[in-house]
Formats: structure tokens, C-alpha cells, sequence
């Protein structure tokens, strides 16, 4: 199911490489966005290539991008992170990624994570597994904290919250804990090489394609409260097993502060 969405996905991934690799280690501009956010012209030109190419082949589905907003008003929605990790990208280090989402009726449904300088591929369509470069991937079978491998982004996003405290004591508790932002931690979790990965808040750009590659292998990701994502939330993405502890114990320390 949704084969041709995934293909294209592909394709528009593809392109998006070749564009994002002609900037990368080269000169071009960064300007500073109202969020305080970085965008390259990079960003730009990609999502800029992404929505003629899908007004060409699916001129009635609309386009939600990071740099642009929404375009059209479909059930059929394309969501567009020209390059995930923008601040990686402008400082030459090479843990970035083009994200290309499809939903249906306000479901993901298919997802692609294009890392060209990492040389990884990560694609999912509902219902029809998650691969990285082509191969079946899956979540690990780790059932405590004490045997998991524990991603977190910035630690500032989130140690003075409400859930700074659980947060770190899940931390202190795993046999391994790592800084790994942007789409990278997830997609690490949806292989099998990391068991829990922390975002104190992404906007849906951010997690859309990661939503469908996360569960198609065989993982869960949600709200730190175990609720659907949503935009400027935040988001947990486990193998699993390990997913209803967390949350309990996120939920119960927040509520103890």
C-alpha cells in the first residue's frame, strides 16, 4: 500500500541530495529565522525543488514544509524537512537528513530519512515494514533500562523542566547514555542500535517521517505523556518494550515536582 507515494518519496529524496551535497563543506549563506533558527540556502532550494515536483506529479495534495508553511488544502498532505539539522549541516558535520512525510486524513503514512553523507536511507510505508538502505530494519528486544541505550537531545532543552529529574535518573540508570539530536536518534532506536531517544519539543516537519519508519519497526513513539504527537511537542521513541515504563515514570516524576 501507498507504493507509488513511497517511490516518489524516494525520488523527491534523491534530488533533495544532490542539492543539500553541491552546498555541504562549500560557501553559502545562513541567515537567522524569527524562531532564532538556522536556514541555509540549501533549505531553500529543496524544498523550494520538492514542491514543484509535487505539484507536477500530485497537482491536488497539498505541502506543509519548514521553510514555506502549507500550500493547498488536501487530505492528502506531503510534510517537508528540507535538511534536519540544519546546524549540523551549516558546520560541516554530517549527521543531517532530508525528511519527506505523506499523510492521509492527518496520518503518516509514509516516511523517508535521507542521510547522503552517512550513505543511510531510512523508508517505511504503512503496513509494509521500515528498511534502512534497502534492508528489513527492527527495534531491539532490550525489556529494562538497565540494558538500554538512552539518546537524548540537548540536555538545556529540558533539565530545568518538569521532567528534568526523571529524565536524569533514567539516564544514570541505562548501561549507555548519548547526545544524538535531530532525526538521527530516532532512526537509531528504529534499527535496533539505540533503545530510548528524548526530544523535549519537535515540530511536525521534524518527526513526520520518523513517526511511520519508528513503528513500521516495530517501535513506539509518542508525547513524553504517551499521547499522539503533535506540533512544538514533545516526543519519546522507544523499542517498545520499554515504552509504558518511561512514561509512567516521566509522568509520575513530573508530578511530584
Amino acid at each position: 500500500m501507498y507504493e507509488e507515494e513511497l517511490a516518489f518519496a524516494n525520488f523527491l529524496a534523491d534530488a533533495a541530495g544532490e542539492i543539500a551535497l553541491s552546498y555541504f563543506r562549500g560557501e553559502f549563506d545562513v541567515k537567522i529565522k524569527a524562531d532564532r533558527t538556522p536556514v541555509t540556502e540549501a533549505d531553500v532550494a529543496i524544498e523550494s525543488m520538492i514542491r514543484a515536483r509535487v505539484r507536477e506529479r500530485f497537482p491536488g495534495d497539498a505541502v506543509l514544509g519548514e521553510e514555506f508553511g502549507l500550500e493547498g488544502d488536501s487530505e492528502r498532505l506531503w510534510i517537508v524537512d528540507p535538511i534536519d539539522g540544519t546546524k549540523n549541516f551549516a558546520d560541516g558535520i554530517q549527521i543531517w537528513a532530508n525528511l519527506i512525510a505523506f499523510t492521509v486524513a492527518g496520518e503518516p503514512v509514509v516516511g523517508v530519512a535521507n542521510a547522503p553523507v552517512l550513505g543511510e536511507r531510512y523508508e517505511a510505508a504503512r503496513d509494509g515494514g521500515a528498511r534502512l538502505n534497502g534492508a528489513p530494519i527492527r527495534v531491539s528486544p532490550a525489556d529494562r533500562i538497565s540494558r538500554a541505550s538512552v539518546l537524548h537531545a540537548e540536555l538545556p532543552d529540558w533539565l530545568d523542566g518538569p521532567y528534568g529529574e526523571p529524565l536524569a535518573e533514567l539516564l544514570r540508570e541505562a548501561r549507555r547514555e548519548r547526545g544524538f539530536g535531530d532525526f538521527w536518534g530516532h532512526a537509531l532506536v528504529a534499527r535496533g542500535s539505540a533503545d530510548v531517544m528524548f526530544e523535549p519539543a519537535l515540530a511536525t516537519w521534524d518527526f513526520a517521517a520518523l513517526w511511520v519508519i519508528v513503528e513500521e519497526s516495530g517501535g513506539r513513539i509518542t508525547t513524553f505523556e504517551g499521547k499522539p504527537l503533535e506540533d512544538g511537542g514533545s516526543v519519546l521513541t522507544t523499542n517498545g518494550t520499554l515504552h509504558d515504563e518511561i512514561v509512567a515514570r516521566l509522568v509520575h516524576g513530573a508530578a511530584a515536582r
